[in-house]
């Protein structure tokens, strides 16, 4: 297999408009330039030094499950003070919990589920809408392409935005976005090793250095390897990460940042165990998981992988203005790419008589087909956020004001499909290889998108304790699409142009420093380009929209240690894309809708100095599709959407027995829910405990040991129509990290 894939001049990419590129240059150009208009005025004042709350913000996230403040708003702001629903999971309860990829975490909030996704993290479903599929992961506020398994050891906290986040990021989902914070170099000289050895030969090592190289400039440094001959849920684990960062100027008027990152997996997949029924005679409609398989069983072949890499360089500059304004400009490249193998299982017939749970044993026939998915992606984004703040009208305002700009081409191939042995359910493991040398590989479709967005909000200070806030946005989206046959000949050829607004509008009630109530509402559009792809009725099909109204507090307690967030929601999507028949041939009917309604609730602190508490909890009764279509129980009217169960959450704490030993035990929980496209049966709802040991031999060296899925308890993780992904069983590691 070639390890370059040269785009043809025949793709769309290939043709690609590039004059976003000079635009990105002109911004970063012009967030320079405020460093000669500076330098040449009169100063007027300096500003303060911000070593000491550089150090204070890192050692926030090492040392607490709580935190005060977010950057996913454009621009660091305290929690209180946006008026919409958001979770924040730090690096200490990323540690505490041994939470290795960006799905673990997820797992670690509530409203979130998962959909089979082929082996990556492509639907992240929050308050039952899809996230990932239109690209609702980002990466210091820039969109992060949605086909890798991502790994924790870069990041700092990872923030859960829930609800419309159209104004914010423009195209998105009804549901939310998840932001991940890389770590940053900071003023303090500190170092540790960590290295984590558990069940399944598990063996993980990471590295964070952080250098001080002057008065006000840092180095930091990551790195990670990690290998398990099982994830406890039949995936083999093979992969390793390195990421650098340097800054200069902090905070100094002019601050600047460089930094590179790298991910290479090269993991197994397991593809999913198919749904089975309670007898060989049964209904398919009271399907359920098979509990006579452990969810480490694997029953694809050896040969099967899952490879991915991730790599990207990014650069910013930002300029504080004497008068407290700030002007953050940042340029991204990245190049993505993932080549999967995977066997898709079923259960054979055994004398003609199909698989149930009363039927199935060692001798159980395991049939195997084949799905590949060999992709690649190149992505380009620019960004430019202004903040400032002043008095006009006897009135406070703070504005946000910017503009992004995105490049983005997506290649999908495809391979020649290669046989793979049925054998019977004693072979688990060792079922055989494919030899994947005589597989040939041809450019089946590719995807291009230039995208421009500009925005703008207020926050007004109308009295004392009230605040407005009003924020508007608009995207022009051009994309094209192309497929291909084998021989290379293209087949198709759409495109669309799409320009749309999203509102966001909202109010702030602060009687005092502790408390904040917010009321919001907000609007989203999805494109037809969701994907990366279009068809001839997709492509002449307007933006579907959608809309959140919420009420919802922040509480902090007296001591300011412990925080408590709720929520009442309603999230909309109001005209989803349907198939009519009148208008079939030329595009989907935007007839569709579904709501759901809930409540939510974040409590996250110390209720005394030696107990710490992280709880993630959501209700959600109210989940209907109002109008559609279709006439099977995937879509149809009045029945509940897939993947949206009416309980979720978690529960984490810890206690502080002696100064040495701290002990902590946790619960994840979510109650029965159908698959994706609700097939007319449920998944059951299920609980897990998880458990934790610490002992701090001194200041530098601390053994911990975490128990996963305690009790051992069989559940269906990520859910599909025809089968489903189990969660891991139990797990036991023991991490020792030494700091110097």
């Amino acid at each position: 297999m070639p390890t370059t894939r040269p785009f043809p001049a025949t793709t769309p990419l290939a043709a690609t408009p590039v004059t976003l590129l000079p635009l990105g240059a002109m911004l970063l150009a012009g967030s320079f330039s405020a460093v000669a208009q500076e330098a040449t005025a009169e100063p007027v004042k300096s500003l303060k030094p911000v070593t000491i709350t550089e150090k204070a913000e890192e050692a926030q996230g090492k040392d607490s499950v709580r935190a005060t403040s977010t950057s996913i708003g454009k621009g660091k702001q305290e929690l209180r003070d946006i008026p919409q629903s958001i979770t924040v999971v730090t690096e200490k309860l990323v540690d505490d919990r041994n939470l290795d990829t960006l799905k673990d975490v997820l797992h670690n909030t509530a409203g979130v589920t998962f959909q089979a996704a082929e082996g990556g993290e492509e639907d992240i479903r929050l308050r039952g809408f899809s996230l990932a599929t239109s690209g609702d992961i980002f990466i210091d506020g820039m969109r992060d392409p949605a086909f890798y398994e991502r790994d924790t050891f870069n990041n700092d906290r990872i923030e859960l935005l829930r609800g419309s986040a159209s104004m914010l990021f423009g195209r998105g989902s009804t549901g939310g976005a998840v932001n991940q914070v890389n770590k940053s170099p900071y003023l303090v000289d500190q170092n540790e090793i960590t290295t984590t050895l558990g069940s399944y030969n598990y063996a993980r090592v990471t590295g964070d250095f952080n250098i001080v190289t002057g008065e006000s400039s840092a180095l930091r440094l990551n790195a990670m390897t990690t290998k398990a001959d099982n994830n406890g849920a039949g995936t083999k684990i093979d992969k390793r990460g390195v990421a650098a960062s340097y800054r200069t100027g902090i905070g100094e008027k002019d601050e600047f940042q460089v930094g590179l990152f790298s991910l290479q997996n090269d993991n197994g997949v397991n593809y999913g165990m198919r749904w089975i029924k309670p007898t060989s005679a049964s209904a398919t409609s009271t399907s359920t998981i098979n509990e006579a398989i452990k969810p480490s069983t694997y029953y694809g072949l050896d040969s099967d992988y899952n490879k991915g890499k991730a790599e990207y360089l990014n650069a910013s500059h930002t300029h504080r203005f004497d008068d407290d304004s700030e002007l953050k400009t940042t340029i991204r490249h990245g190049v993505f790419s993932r080549d999967q193998r995977a066997s898709t299982i079923n259960y054979g017939t055994t004398n003609g008589v199909a698989t149930g749970i009363n039927n199935f044993s060692d001798a159980t026939l395991i049939t195997r087909g084949t799905v590949l998915k060999i992709q690649d992606m190149n992505s380009t984004y620019v960004q430019s956020d202004y903040n400032t703040k002043f008095e006009a009208f006897g009135l406070r305002h703070e504005v946000l004001a910017g503009v992004d700009l995105a490049l983005e081409g997506k290649r999908v191939f495809a391979g020649t499909a290669i046989t793979k042995a049925s054998t019977v359910a004693t072979s688990t493991s060792g079922s055989g290889s494919v030899n994947e040398s005589s597989r040939v590989i041809t450019l089946s479709n590719a995807f291009a998108a230039d995208n421009i967005g500009v925005y703008a909000q207020d926050m007004v200070q109308v009295a004392p304790d009230w605040k407005l806030l009003g924020g508007l946005r608009f995207d022009r989206m051009r994309g094209n699409y192309a497929t291909y046959n084998t021989a290379g000949r293209q087949t198709g050829a759409y495109e669309q142009t799409i320009g749309d607004w999203s509102q966001r509008v909202g109010a702030l009630y602060q009687p005092n420093e502790l408390s904040s109530f917010h009321f919001s509402w907000g609007t989203s559009f999805n494109t037809s380009a969701d994907t990366y792809s279009y068809s001839s009725t997709s492509q002449n099909t307007p933006p579907e929209q959608s809309r959140n109204v919420e009420f919802g507090a922040k509480l902090d307690s007296a001591d300011r240690m412990y925080t408590t967030r709720f929520a009442i929601f309603q999230s909309t999507k109001f005209n989803e894309r349907n198939t009519d028949p009148d208008s079939a041939a030329t595009q989907a009917l935007l007839s569709g809708q579904r709501h759901t309604t809930g409540l939510e609730i974040d409590a996250s602190g110390r209720i005394t100095p030696q107990w710490e508490i992280y709880g993630s909890y959501m209700w959600m009764p109210d989940a209907m599709i109002d109008k559609s279509n279709a006439t099977t129980d995937a879509a149809k009217q009045g029945a509940r959407p897939g993947l949206t169960p009416i309980h979720s959450g978690t529960v984490w704490t810890t206690y502080q027995f002696t100064p040495k030993t701290r002990l902590g035990a946790g619960i994840n929980f979510r109650s029965e829910q159908a698959p994706a496209t609700n097939p007319g049966f449920m998944a059951p709802g299920y609980a897990t405990l998880d458990l934790m040991g610490e002992y701090k031999f001194d200041e530098k060296v601390t053994l911990k040991v975490n128990v996963t899925n305690a009790l051992d308890k069989l559940y269906a993780d990520s859910l599909y129509t025809n089968f489903y992904v189990p969660g891991s069983g139990r797990n036991i590691q023991a991490t020792l990290n030494y700091k110097f």
